[in-house]
């Protein structure tokens, strides 16, 4: 195992291995037995995960945080801010290799308990992954020069409303999240730059992080591309 794969092997391990409460879901260790559609889902997304860090963490300038992992995103796909609909290459203005180059992703979510046909044919879209993705392949730098991370990397959900769900992550998830974060860093090289993607990641990160954008979501979106570009290539 060549030195890469052996850090993000054992960053992996590290996320897997956190034990998360009755309203998180764990992408690389836990099983949806209604929303996952198969048994092997976990390991599935786990080699996804590190497909994607793979290519990026010799070569990464910048880490842009956003909040935590979504049911239409990383629940999923097992990327941070990444649709299994663009891993499958059913976003059209998204190229899938951009995100992870020689691979074949799989589906992990059950066409059968799709709250959509268009899901059930295409798989989850999360807006802000599609903007996200969407923005950063018009920029002149590589892909793999940016990491798309959560300061809280797993999905926490209401269980009063089922697990296709969001909630906002509570103070302790977040500072759990921050020790991921860290040995994330602690991974790419030493002058990768942090970006935070809405308040509260930046105000988790505090001095950690002294550069921040507006998030996309809830109406967000034309700031968020506003700002975002001049803080990448002018220090590119």
């Amino acid at each position: 195992m060549s030195s890469t794969k052996h850090k993000v092997h054992r960053f992996l391990s590290s996320l897997q291995a956190y034990s998360s409460a009755m309203d998180t879901f764990n992408p690389w260790s836990d099983y949806d037995p209604i929303y996952d559609g198969t048994t092997d889902a976990p390991q599935i997304r786990s080699s996804q995960l590190k497909a994607y860090l793979a290519c990026r963490i010799k070569q990464a300038k910048y880490i842009l945080v956003a909040e935590a992992v979504g049911y239409q995103g990383g629940k999923f796909s097992g990327v941070p801010m990444t649709s299994e609909r663009i891993l499958l290459g059913n976003q059209p203005e998204i190229p899938p290799g951009i995100v992870l180059p020689n691979f074949t992703p799989k589906r992990t979510s059950c066409p059968k308990s799709a709250p959509s046909k268009t899901v059930q044919e295409q798989g989850y879209a999360e807006p802000t992954a599609t903007i996200v993705w969407g923005l950063l392949q018009t920029l002149p730098l590589s892909p793999w020069e940016v990491i798309l991370w959560n300061i809280f990397p797993f999905h926490p959900f209401k269980p009063e409303q089922g697990r296709l769900t969001n909630r906002t992550p509570r103070g302790a998830e977040l500072d759990n999240g921050l020790e991921f974060l860290r040995q994330l860093v602690a991974l790419c090289p030493p002058d990768v730059q942090i970006i935070a993607i809405g308040e509260k990641s930046a105000g988790t990160l505090g001095s950690a992080c002294r550069r921040k954008v507006r998030h996309p979501a809830n109406g967000g979106a034309n700031q968020f591309r506003e700002q975002l570009p001049p803080l990448l290539i002018s220090s590119s």
